[in-house]
Formats: structure tokens, C-alpha cells, sequence
């Protein structure tokens, strides 16, 4: 059989591949989608049967009609069809409900994977159209063709887009370097409970995006394309025959594996190539000539995962013990296999070159501590080539240090057991110190093509994770802080050092995390834990508390030396704590204690500022507004009592979380009031998204380089024609208050003061069945009775998510956008600032996207789960009000006829998922019914825990 992935000619790929516009650009996506389509209703038929395919064929079929009746404004005809399926669905036996689901569902993973695999095809492109720009144009003549293009035509989220548009208004190689260096940035992993598919899925998933890569070389032999084809009908075989969702909770542990899986599967791999990039970058648009290993670094990485204790019980002392462990052996692990890979390529012999008096000093020290000659040791072995035998040493030293010592004594190499009595190595120093005298040796006798090519690499690395690989935050909750301190009011300084008798359990372990912290920092990686996240911070008070009680629990949070201290990071996360957020740091920042403090942390405060919170709390605008004032409030008074302030972003994945695209949020924030240094939320699901894949991993570290360079920089702002350059304009400032007040009051009495939201919210959503669907080992309630206050951000959104109404994006939006634009001139102000204000830009960008995610007549289906009719009418009544408005006020202030007109890839994605998703909205509601009237059995939480996986696969969104 002819490979469906086999083209009429090869030259038809490589134009595909070269396109920049067009159906041209999108034909090797249609095609994947297509055949990917083919192979999984092959397996459909052959696995479930032709009931279920013939099914799963009608179900969308039905779907895709309805659609194209709403787009003609048949509403009639779309209402009806949508009935239609629904009664279906009611027909249904569970079992095939279940395979209903996981069918759409699966179509929705292919439809991902292809999308990904686009995505790196693109990035391939975007480079290949760089480097024949590159060729075409000289340093002198190059300019920018427009505002979005840098000289090379490379786009400005590139980092070779962002210099050139630098250079362009006449910003100095010196500059550039300058603004380079002060850049760093730390993705924070975090496992919030948002990351749907299990560990083996996600195994699954990425071998068929190495099949799909390999369907994309040019050329492929047709046995080749056949072989492939028939691998990747396999991989979908097997997927369709694993549970898709766990039948248990996981574990804490096996979230700190899953997150640890991308150090293997992109980063570690990422990083020299990233880095090489920037030197190239720097070299075609400023003519420097840069080696990777005279970069700054500028990023780092942290996470939450085994360190969050706020909410989540099961986060222990041991979980964080085990979870630093796990760190620091996969790192150790991937340094060793980088060390064999250069004792058997680092084969330099002495009788041709010589090596720097250095190496051979150290290599003599290591010898002389073993207190035996090199002939005993390595006899005939590498005897003229040094490099390997310095080599051998750094390997027993990394081996101790990993403590594998079974490894040294059953190695078939007897020089690496004669060094085993090398030390371990007590600090990541010590580490790099070794390896830059090797580089060196090369660089200095011929071999810096040697040391560029196979020691820089490791180096930045090292350089780069340490011996810790990322820090691990701790996190706790001010309530937990304060309820320890109460109890512990009446110790004496003489127990300060023991936990009393008569604390609770709840105490105890708050006071037990600060002695483990203590513990981690008295090893050889104190650096492994910096920062301590306090939730729910308010006042000073909240932050000194932390103080007492590490001095409690034996941590004395002072840097010192090698040990940068611990850091107590206030988490401001509710609208009242953002807007005083300024002069509770003024307090503390000139208390001369704390400032004593702050000393030997280098003067350097970390601030995090909660978008999921304030978005529940004050929703979309106010909390966007609130966090940006604050940001910049916050700024202005650390730049006057002379501190340095970073700021950690805590963004969720969706929108209503404070998620978007990375670029435009970080170039959004108030101008001179950053300085370079970020920490952001990477959450649950987009890690899959960004880090699964060396290409797209190298991509969004980019993007997060670009946009700080740019948000630096500002380029735009030294360019007499530069637009969105960030100056806030003194009207812009006023209607973006007028703006908040309007939507707080309105968000505020709909929403948190209306008890019926919250009624209609559990019943007309899935929320309650996130604890079946075991996403995450976190519960999704703080505890007690349901209330705002203990319902979490993430469950929030995910109901309302789910339920296809995606509230937290958009409510509130519409009734301010309205009321202002009533106002004389109000609509042309708006309108300016969707053309000139960036954070602007970014806020009705993020709306836009989640009203064109939402939709009402399948969110009225899911209110029909809520019995009281009166109360589903006037809550429906309400939420469907104002999402037209905000529809029509989006559009307005746009000036588009229809929703992500000027994001025509993402409006092409949604119209295509939609039909599928539709079907699987239906059956969820169908089942959440049969389960409240007394069907709750294994089967049918199944089934409802596939709806909520196939959802959020064509959602791309959870919570």
C-alpha cells in the first residue's frame, strides 16, 4: 500500500518547507492531520469496532453541520442539529460513551502532535529564511523593513529580530552586551493539577512525534515512508490500548519524575544549542565573534514540585529530601554520561601536543593525594594522552560525589577503581574549576575547535544547573505560619532549637520543614534551596513571622559564603494585597534588621505577584491592572531604598490564570521597572507544550530571552516611527482605572457577592469530578465547606473551562469596555490603545482568545444539570449577557468582524477542534446526569474522567 505520506515530488516538500504565506505554508499540516485521521479510524474499526467508528462518524459529521449553520447564522438549523446529537448521546450505552471519548480524544492527541510537529517544521524554516537573509545582506545595508522585522527578517520574538531592531535605532554592540548580562530568567516548574495525561502517555506521545519528524526529511525511499507509516499505526495501536487516566492518585514523587523528564528529553540537550544561537545571533547583526563559554548565563531553573507544601498534605520533609535526591542523581547521571563521551573522544597524545603546566599540576595534585605513582595507576594506559587520564579523575571525583560507588567498583576500567579514593566534589565549583583548566589546556595548544566543541557544552552546563540542577522553592501558607506561631508563643529561647511537646500535627510539620531546610543547606549544594514562598502574604508581619520561625526550626536564612541564604518571598495574590503590596515593602526595606538581612542576600528581594488569585478575586481587567501598578509601585520603591527586585510571575496555563503568549506578557510590563532578573510559573499542562521537544523547548527559552532583551532595551521607544513602545500615556492610565473600578464593581457584585454563582457553578460543571479524574496529587480545596475563599484558582477555571464558558477569561470585561466607551471619545481611546499600549494589547489578546474557546449552546446544555430552574435561569441569564457583551465590546475595540482575525493559525486551530470537542461536551453532560440520579459507579467515572482528558486535549486548556 502507497504511504499516505508520500509526495508527488520531493521538490513539492522542500517549496512546503520554504513557503513563508499560504496554503502552501499549512499544506504539510492539512496532510499530517489528514492521514493521521486515516490511521486512527483504521485502528477504530479494528479495535472497537465498526459500531463505535460508525459512531464516532455520525457524532461528527452532526457536529461539523452545526458549525457551518452558526457561521451562516442559521440558528435554527444549528440549535436543532445540536438537539439532534444530544439525543444520541442520551441513547448510549456507558461503555460506549466511554469509547466515544476516548476516540475524539485521541483524535485530539494526533491533532496536537501534528500541530507541535508544524510548529518545530516552522521554526526549521524561520532559520533557513534567516540564514539566506543573512547571506544576502551586508552588516552596513541591512535595516528594518518593519516594525515587527529585524534586518535579517527575522521577527521580532526572535532574539536575532530583537537585536537587529537594537541596532537599527542605535544601540551599541557595548549596549547590547550590557543589556545581555543583566538578563536572567527561571522557568519554575510547579505541579499543579492541570497536567491530564499520565507519564506513559506522554512516552507515547513523543515517540510519534519522532515518527512524524522523520516522515518530514527530504527524501524518504518509499520502503522507508511505508516502514514509518506502519511504526506509527503501532504507536497508536498501542496508545489506544493503555489507560489514557489514572486509576489512582499520583503520587508527589511521581510529579517530581514527570517533571524531572524533560532535563532528558530537551533541556540538557537544549541548552549548547540555545547558547550558540545567541553567540550567532550577536555575531550576524553586531559582528561579534563570541565562544558560547564567554556568554553570560542567562537562565536558570527552579520548581515547585516536592517543595509546595501550601494546600497539599502529602508534601513532606521525606518527599522534599527525595525530590532534591532525584534532582541532583538524573543531573549527575547526564554529567557522567557527558565525561565518558570525552574520555572517548578527548584522545590528544602528548607526543603531538603538549598540555598547559595547569592541567599537569592538577593531574599531579590528584595523584599525589592517592599517594601513588601514575604507572601503578593507569600502567600502559592513555600513557601519553593526559587529557584522559585528568579526565579519568574528574570522572571518580563526579562519581563519588553522585555516591554510585558500586559503579566504581564493578567498572571494567582499573584506573577509575585505583581513583577511588579521589574526593567527592563538595561544590559545583570545584566541578567547573576542573573543567575550565582543561578548556584551557586546549585553547592554548591548538585546540580551542576541541574545547568549543566538546568542553563548552558541558561546562554551560555546569556553569548552568551546578550539582543541584534547579532550585527547589518551599511554599507555605501565612494561615499555617501564624496558627505555628500562636502555638509556639509561649517557648522559651532555650527550646528554640527542639519542637515542644503539644504542637499540632499542622505546626509541627511547618516548623519540621524549616529544620529539613536547614539540613539541605548544611550539604554541598546550599544554593539548592533560595527562596521561601509565603502564600497569602499581606503585611510585613507575614514576612517577618517567616523569620521566627526558621530561627525556630534551627535555619539561620543569612547568606553566607557559598550559601546564599534563604529568601522569604511574599506571594501577593488577592487585589487588597497587590495595591498595598508598595508600602508593606517600604516597611520592611527600611526596618534595619530586615535591611541587615538583606545585605547578605546581595540586597536582593524577590516579590511574587498571584495572577489565578486576583483574577477569582477581581477578575480579568482589575487583576491585570492591579498586578501591573503593583509591579511598578514596587519598583519605584526598591529603586529608592536601593534594593534589587525580582519579581516572580506566577502565571497559570490558561488565560483566566494569567496565561497568554509569553513574548507579549513579558514586553507588557511597566517600563523602568524591570531590571532584567524574572521567575515565571511554568504549570502543569504547557510543560508538555514548551519542553517536550529539543526545537520547541529552544524556542520559548528564546522567546523569554527576546522579550527581556526587548523589554529592556526598548528599541521601540529610541525610534521617532516605533509603535507599542510601552510609554503609558497619562489618559491611557486613567481609563485603565475608570476601567478596573467599573469592572471590580460589576465582577464583585455578579460573581463573589452573588451566592447563586457558586451553587450554579458545582452543579452546572464538572468541578467535583476533578478528584475522580486524578490529575494531580494536590486536593483541589484548602478544606471546610465550599466558599470562594477555600475554592482554588485552578478548580475554578477548570469547571468553567470544561463547561465551555471559560468565565475567569472574560467576565467583566464586556460590561467595562461598554460603559467607557459610552463616554465622549471613549470608544477612539480604547481603540488607541489596542493599537499603542502593550499591556493593553496583551489583556484583550488573552479575552479574545477565551471567547473564542467558549460556547454558549453547549455551556446551556451544561446548565441544565442544575435542577432549581430559577436559579439556572437567572446565573445563565447573567453569564450569557455578558459574554455578548464582552463578544461585541472585544470587536469594537478591535476592530475586527470576527474574533482572532488577525490570528488566523490559532481561529483555523479552534475551528477545527470544535466539532470534535462538541460531542464530548454532550457526553460528559449526559453522564454527570445519570451520575446524580444515582448512577455512580466505576464505569461512568471512567467514562466522565475520558471526557475530561479528550476536553482538555482539544481545548488545549485544563485549569
Amino acid at each position: 500500500m502507497a504511504s499516505l505520506w508520500r509526495p508527488e515530488s520531493w521538490a513539492e516538500r522542500l517549496a512546503e518547507l520554504e513557503a513563508r504565506t499560504g496554503d502552501l505554508k499549512e499544506a504539510p499540516l492539512r496532510r499530517d492531520v489528514r492521514s493521521l485521521g486515516t490511521l486512527l479510524g483504521d485502528v477504530l474499526r479494528e479495535q472497537a469496532g465498526n459500531d463505535v467508528f460508525e459512531a464516532v462518524e455520525a457524532l461528527r459529521q452532526g457536529a461539523i453541520r452545526r458549525r457551518e449553520a452558526q457561521a451562516k447564522g442559521e440558528t435554527k438549523v444549528a440549535d436543532e442539529l445540536l438537539r439532534s446529537a444530544g439525543k444520541r448521546v442520551n441513547a448510549l450505552p456507558v461503555e460506549q460513551t466511554y469509547q466515544l471519548s476516548r476516540a475524539f480524544a485521541f483524535y485530539f492527541e494526533l491533532i496536537n502532535l501534528a500541530e507541535t510537529n508544524h510548529r518545530k517544521r516552522r521554526r526549521l524554516s524561520a532559520q533557513i529564511r534567516e540564514e539566506k537573509s543573512a547571506q544576502g545582506n551586508s552588516l552596513e545595508s541591512a535595516s528594518l523593513t518593519g516594525a515587527s522585522l529585524g534586518s535579517s527578517g527575522a521577527l521580532r520574538g526572535t532574539l536575532r529580530g530583537t537585536l537587529a531592531a537594537m541596532r537599527k535605532v542605535g544601540i551599541s554592540a557595548e549596549e547590547a552586551l550590557g543589556w545581555l548580562r543583566k538578563i536572567y530568567i527561571v522557568p519554575v516548574f510547579t505541579a499543579h493539577p492541570t497536567e491530564v495525561a499520565r507519564r506513559s502517555v506522554l512516552t507515547k506521545r513523543r515517540r510519534i512525534g519522532e515518527l512524524l519528524e522523520r516522515l518530514d526529511r527530504i527524501p524518504v525511499p518509499d520502503e522507508e515512508l511505508c516502514a514509518l507509516q506502519e511504526a506509527l499505526e503501532a504507536e497508536i495501536t498501542a496508545l489506544w490500548q493503555t489507560d489514557e487516566v489514572r486509576s489512582s492518585r499520583p503520587q508527589v514523587l511521581d510529579e517530581v519524575k514527570m517533571g524531572l523528564d524533560y532535563y532528558d528529553v530537551s533541556l540538557f540537550e537544549t541548552l549548547p544549542g540555545l547558547y550558540e544561537e545567541i553567540a550567532s545571533a550577536l555575531q550576524a547583526e553586531y559582528g561579534l565573534d563570541l565562544d558560547v563559554s564567554e556568554l553570560p548565563i542567562v537562565l536558570g531553573f527552579g520548581s515547585w514540585i516536592g517543595g509546595d507544601r501550601d494546600g497539599n498534605p502529602y508534601v513532606t520533609s521525606d518527599v522534599t529530601r527525595e525530590a532534591i535526591a532525584e534532582a541532583r542523581r538524573r543531573l549527575l547521571r547526564y554529567y557522567e554520561g557527558r565525561l565518558q563521551l570525552l574520555i572517548s573522544l578527548l584522545t590528544t597524545s602528548a607526543q603531538q601536543l603538549p598540555v598547559s603546566e595547569e592541567l599537569k599540576a592538577r593531574l599531579d595534585s590528584y595523584l599525589g593525594q592517592l599517594q601513588t605513582g601514575a604507572e601503578q595507576i593507569f600502567g600502559q594506559h592513555f600513557q601519553f594522552e593526559l587529557y584522559r587520564r585528568f579526565l579519568m579523575c574528574i570522572h571518580a571525583r563526579l562519581l563519588r560525589t553522585a555516591g554510585v560507588e558500586s559503579a566504581i567498583r564493578t567498572s571494567s576500567e582499573p584506573a577509575l577503581k585505583a581513583l577511588k579514593a579521589l574526593p567527592a566534589y563538595c561544590s559545583s565549583r570545584e566541578f567547573q574549576g576542573d573543567l575550565e583548566i582543561l578548556r584551557r589546556s586546549l585553547a592554548e595548544n591548538k585546540g580551542l575547535r576541541l574545547a568549543r566543541e566538546l568542553v563548552d557544552p558541558l561546562l554551560l552546563l555546569v556553569r548552568t544547573f551546578g550539582l543541584h540542577l534547579h532550585t527547589l522553592d518551599v511554599r507555605q501558607h501565612v494561615r499555617l505560619h501564624n496558627k505555628a506561631l500562636e502555638e509556639a508563643s509561649a517557648w522559651c529561647a532555650g527550646n528554640a532549637g527542639k519542637v515542644p511537646e503539644g504542637l499540632s500535627a499542622q505546626s509541627q510539620s511547618v516548623i519540621d520543614g524549616f529544620r529539613t531546610i536547614a539540613e539541605v543547606k548544611a550539604g554541598c549544594s546550599p544554593e539548592t534551596i533560595r527562596q521561601y514562598v509565603i502564600s497569602g502574604a499581606a503585611t510585613a508581619e507575614d514576612i517577618l513571622g517567616v523569620l521566627w520561625l526558621a530561627r525556630l526550626g534551627g535555619l539561620n536564612v543569612a547568606g553566607n559564603g557559598d550559601d546564599p541564604g534563604v529568601v522569604p518571598v511574599p506571594l501577593f495574590e488577592y487585589i487588597g494585597d497587590l495595591r498595598t503590596a508598595p508600602e508593606v515593602c517600604r516597611g520592611l526595606w527600611t526596618n534595619p534588621e530586615y535591611r541587615a538581612l538583606l545585605k547578605t542576600w546581595g540586597d536582593t528581594q524577590e516579590i511574587m505577584l498571584g495572577y489565578s488569585d486576583s483574577n477569582k478575586d477581581g477578575g480579568m481587567i482589575t487583576s491585570t491592572w492591579e498586578i501591573f501598578k503593583s509591579h511598578r509601585g514596587l519598583h519605584e520603591v526598591a529603586h529608592e531604598c536601593g534594593i534589587q527586585l525580582r519579581l516572580f510571575h506566577g502565571r497559570g496555563g490558561t488565560v483566566g490564570r494569567g496565561g497568554g503568549p509569553t513574548h507579549r506578557s513579558i514586553y507588557a510590563q511597566p517600563m523602568n521597572a524591570f531590571d532584567g532578573q524574572i521567575r515565571i510559573t511554568e504549570q502543569g499542562e504547557v510543560l508538555n507544550w514548551k519542553y517536550s521537544d529539543v526545537v520547541l523547548a529552544e524556542r520559548n527559552l528564546e522567546l523569554m530571552i527576546a522579550a527581556c532583551l526587548d523589554a529592556l532595551a526598548r528599541p521601540n521607544a529610541r525610534d521617532p516611527q516605533g509603535h507599542q513602545s510601552g510609554v503609558l500615556l497619562p489618559e491611557w492610565e486613567a481609563a485603565l482605572d475608570e476601567l478596573s473600578d467599573t469592572s471590580f464593581r460589576f465582577y464583585r457584585a455578579n460573581i463573589i457577592d452573588d451566592p447563586e454563582v457558586l451553587q450554579y457553578y458545582e452543579l452546572a460543571t464538572p468541578m467535583a469530578e476533578l478528584e475522580n479524574a486524578k490529575i494531580g496529587s494536590r486536593p483541589s480545596r484548602r478544606g471546610g465547606k465550599m466558599s470562594f475563599d477555600s475554592l482554588r484558582a485552578i478548580p475554578w477555571v477548570f469547571g468553567w473551562t470544561q463547561s465551555r464558558l471559560l468565565t475567569p477569561g472574560w467576565f467583566g470585561v464586556g460590561h467595562a469596555l461598554e460603559e467607557y466607551a459610552k463616554k465622549p471619545g471613549g470608544a477612539a481611546l480604547l481603540r488607541a490603545m489596542m493599537e499603542e499600549f502593550p499591556l493593553f494589547i496583551d489583556l484583550i489578546r488573552n479575552v479574545e482568545m477565551a471567547l473564542a474557546k467558549a460556547d454558549l449552546g453547549i455551556a446551556e446544555i451544561y446548565s441544565s444539570l442544575v435542577p432549581d430552574e430559577g436559579l439556572r435561569n437567572r446565573v445563565f441569564s447573567k453569564l450569557k449577557a455578558e459574554l455578548e457583551r464582552s463578544l461585541s465590546a472585544v470587536l469594537a475595540v478591535t476592530g475586527q468582524k470576527a474574533l482572532l482575525e488577525q490570528n488566523q493559525v490559532l481561529a483555523r486551530s479552534i475551528r477545527l477542534r470544535n466539532p470534535y470537542v462538541d460531542p464530548m461536551s454532550l457526553i460528559q453532560v449526559e453522564l454527570l446526569r445519570r451520575k446524580r440520579a444515582g448512577e455512580n459507579t466505576p464505569e461512568v467515572n471512567r467514562a466522565i474522567a475520558a471526557t475530561i482528558n479528550g476536553i482538555s486535549a482539544g481545548l488545549r486548556n485544563t485549569g
